[in-house]
């Protein structure tokens, strides 16, 4: 109990130490130098994100729809060997059935490989995202006086004053919309 209270008064002690808080009177844009994004809500609540995660989404969407199509051959050609064994000699039965093994194998390795490539593109969206973003960023920290921006996710306490992320997502959404030019890696 006392060592909670004690990081509190040291939390609040910082923030009683910290920067002060001031509104520019000639611009009405906040005044701090520390501040503070959650981009993990930037990416999720901008237009531009959003357009990422759907694109995401649809190529995910895409590759399950081709996932089905080829169990579904594969399902058909599985039941013709299945069909014509009885005529068929086991030498050549046995050649057959290689063959369908090696192209089950071969079509599972290249769809894992797709699965694995698309999932790789997706954990770097984010990344992807701020790189795309940063000057905007940039520029609203310059125009509130910030040096330092803090992920609001390892912040304990602070004003919400300082939070950007509104800002920013609206400054994104106005300039990049979900029009910008996406990378693909």
């Amino acid at each position: 109990m006392k060592t909670g209270r004690a990081i509190l008064a040291a939390a609040l002690f910082c923030l009683g130490s910290a920067p002060t808080l001031a509104v520019s009177q000639n611009v009405g844009i906040l005044q701090s130098e520390i501040l503070v994004v959650d981009p993990e809500r930037l990416f999720e609540d901008s237009d531009l994100g959003r357009k990422m995660l759907s694109e995401y989404q649809a190529e995910r969407e895409t590759l399950a729809a081709e996932n089905q199509e080829l169990a579904a051959e594969l399902e058909a050609e599985e039941q013709r060997l299945t069909d014509i064994r009885a005529e068929t000699s086991p030498e050549d039965f046995r050649e057959l059935a290689d063959a369908f093994d090696a192209r089950v194998q071969q079509i599972r390795a290249d769809s894992e490989r797709r699965v694995r490539d698309l999932e790789r593109k997706r954990e770097r969206m984010p990344v992807e995202f701020l790189n795309q973003v940063d000057e905007i960023i940039l520029d609203i920290m310059r125009a509130s006086g910030g040096v330092v921006l803090l992920d609001q996710r390892s912040v304990i306490l602070r004003a919400e004053a300082v939070d950007i992320t509104d800002r920013a997502i609206a400054r994104i959404n106005q300039e990049l919309g979900g029009d910008a030019d996406l990378q693909d890696e």
